[in-house]
């Protein structure tokens, strides 16, 4: 087996799961290893990790700032479409790993590595979506997934292969971890541990670290505006951003109103129930404010089917097949749509609530005239009888037999 791979391009956090991950890869396959750490706005600083990748003996060391790529071809075009999986959850864990997934096949290409290895364990989703991306972009790469083949099968093994192994162990990680979490800047995902019951209500002053509580929000609403260009927001308050320094800024303004967090049970895609607690306060205020400027500027038809392609899309995503060809088409069709969500909506941010309260567009389809209750000269009214007689024509029928 130490023959068959000679240099694995790792995704690395600097933690300790993959800091032995590395060791154990180097011991195991006899391999050089390459480390990868992405900075996706986890909140956390990935520049300790380069120290850690050299203590371990590693060479070549990759860091990146994948933040504005991240929002602008990952994010951006997601909340296009109006993804959301089983009604209630905005994809954020779901939405970076094609990425992350990319940028390692590239960067195993530049340095002629010809495997990849990951850290998801082998009862997640995150297998399945790191190795659908590195199998679709580079169909002959081998994969390894230590949680899959090794022995440490629990936190005490590991620790254990650590000390063994002179590899640093935080000291609040001798203990057990009351939750796990994963963040970037779309969302932070809490599982596990004291989570795992669902009738068990979530300890939210342990648990929130981008957002309060509703109840512990302000008591005065705060009104924002979105301008959006294209289905994508460029503006708040008025104010023109990049995409990643845009969702930061309604992170801040939704975290602090006590807007986007979730308690939910879903479907994982490999067949159990998982219950977690996710914070999405940028991505809940955009998704709402997506919906408004949508209402006023996409024709009824095109609408419909848009709702009717989401959950499809949602699921994809969820599922890992960013880079399959049916989600390509379905972006295509989503994007076309896109072309005239064009506009400003203001809302106000209240005690976790995103209410809408106004929304106008230079290619708005509302048309006061005809909608009016007063009198107008536009909708002569008789031409509903035929159209409601023409419709219930097969209702009709059925009913006289």
């Amino acid at each position: 087996m130490s023959n068959e791979v000679k240099k694995v391009v790792l995704a690395y956090s600097g933690g300790l799961d993959t800091s032995v991950i590395l060791k154990w890869l180097k011991d195991t396959y006899n391999c050089e290893v390459v480390t990868f750490t992405a900075d996706l706005g986890q909140g956390e600083e990935v520049e300790p990790a380069r120290k850690k990748a050299e203590m371990l003996g590693i060479k070549e060391i990759y860091i990146e700032d994948l933040r504005e790529e991240f929002v602008r071809d990952y994010v951006f075009p997601m909340f296009r479409s109006g993804a959301i999986y089983e009604g209630t959850y905005l994809l954020g864990t779901s939405i970076a790993r094609p990425l992350i997934a990319k940028r390692q096949i590239e960067i195993a290409r530049e340095t002629g590595a010809d495997a990849v290895s990951h850290g998801a364990t082998g009862k997640g989703n995150d297998q399945v979506r790191f190795e659908l991306g590195y199998y679709a972009l580079e169909p002959n790469i081998k994969i390894i997934a230590p949680w899959r083949e090794w022995d440490l099968t629990s936190r005490t093994k590991l620790i254990e292969y650590a000390e063994k192994n002179q590899i640093p162990v935080p000291k609040d990680k001798r203990g057990e971890a009351p939750f796990s979490q994963d963040a970037n800047l779309l969302h932070i995902s809490s599982e596990g541990k004291i989570l795992e019951d669902p009738w068990v209500e979530p300890d939210y002053d342990l648990i929130l670290s981008r957002m309060v509580t509703p109840m512990a929000a302000p008591d005065t609403p705060e009104e924002i505006t979105i301008d959006f260009e294209k289905g994508d927001p460029v503006a708040v308050n008025g104010e023109k951003m990049t995409p990643a320094t845009l969702l930061a800024k309604l992170n801040e303004m939704g975290g602090r109103n006590g807007v986007g967090c979730i308690d939910i049970v879903e479907n994982r895609f490999i067949g159990m129930k998982s219950r977690g607690v996710y914070e999405t306060p940028g991505g809940t205020v955009l998704f709402h404010a997506h919906r408004a400027m949508e209402s006023i500027t996409l024709e009824k038809g095109a609408m419909h089917t848009k709702d009717e392609l989401m959950p499809r899309y949602a699921e994809l995503l969820y599922n890992g097949f960013w880079f399959a060809p049916e989600r390509e088409m379905l972006q295509a069709a989503i994007d076309k749509a896109s072309e005239r969500v064009n506009g400003t909506v203001r809302l106000k941010l209240y005690k976790g609530n995103v209410i809408v309260t106004g929304r106008k567009s230079p290619n708005s389809l509302y048309d006061e005239a005809m909608v009016t209750f007063e009198e107008d000269d536009v909708y002569d009214q008789r031409d509903a009888a035929g159209f409601i007689r023409l419709n219930a024509l097969r209702l009709r029928l059925l009913g006289r037999k």
